[in-house]
């Protein structure tokens, strides 16, 4: 395990920054916050980590208690590695971070992998701005399909898949309205209002978006 480095200035961001400042640490959180995941599905939704890097990180973020590995019992049995409480608690820094970096992200470039559920983090915080209360979202793009726990206090706030059991709110969109929602281009209810976003479900999440 490397040592920790340190800025060591007395100052809560740079302490902070000792922690969680290595390239790839935040994007793991990003991957973690869906719940457990398996070594070798982080290495295939951080394209471009090498194996040492991400085995490092991971090392890392068990030591400053971030993360822990559990064996999965049977069937399952494999390692898989998940945030600690303190490690969740990294949330709304993503999402400042991410609101922050919306002026950055521009057009997708050629060279640009994408993944579907990346667009999680940007849509549960476009729901949760709305403020119309707690649900289970389903989101359907062309890559793939995620869903979103709003509201949720404790455990993954999303999940790669389709949403386990009836959603409240299902959401059909193309990938550019979600990119569109992550640059801060187009509000999710504008994007319902011209029906750029389909919205089916019973839930009271379903019944605001189709009412607002």
């Amino acid at each position: 395990m490397s040592p920790r480095r340190s800025y060591d200035q007395y100052c809560s961001a740079a302490r902070a920054l000792d922690t969680v400042g290595d390239r790839w640490t935040l994007l793991i959180v990003r991957e973690l916050l869906a719940g457990p995941r398996r070594y070798s599905d982080l290495h295939a939704d951080l394209p471009g980590v090498s194996t040492d890097v991400l085995a490092s990180r991971l090392k890392d973020m068990e030591r400053d208690g971030l993360a822990t590995r559990r064996r999965l019992p049977p069937p399952g049995a494999a390692n898989v590695y998940e945030l600690t409480s303190r490690g969740r608690e990294l949330l709304p820094v993503l999402q400042a971070l991410g609101a922050w970096g919306e002026a950055e992200l521009g057009e997708l470039r050629p060279t640009d992998a994408v993944r579907a559920h990346w667009f999680a983090l940007p849509m549960l915080r476009a729901l949760r701005d709305r403020g119309e209360g707690e649900g289970l979202v389903e989101v359907r793009l062309e890559e793939g399909h995620f869903h979103l726990n709003v509201g949720a206090e404790d455990g993954p706030v999303y999940g790669d898949g389709p949403a386990p059991g009836e959603p409240d709110a299902r959401l059909v969109l193309d990938t550019g309205t979600c990119a569109a929602i992550s640059r801060g281009e187009v509000s999710v209810t504008d994007a319902v209002r011209d029906g750029r976003i389909e919205v089916t479900g019973d839930g009271a999440l379903a019944k605001a978006l189709r009412e607002a």
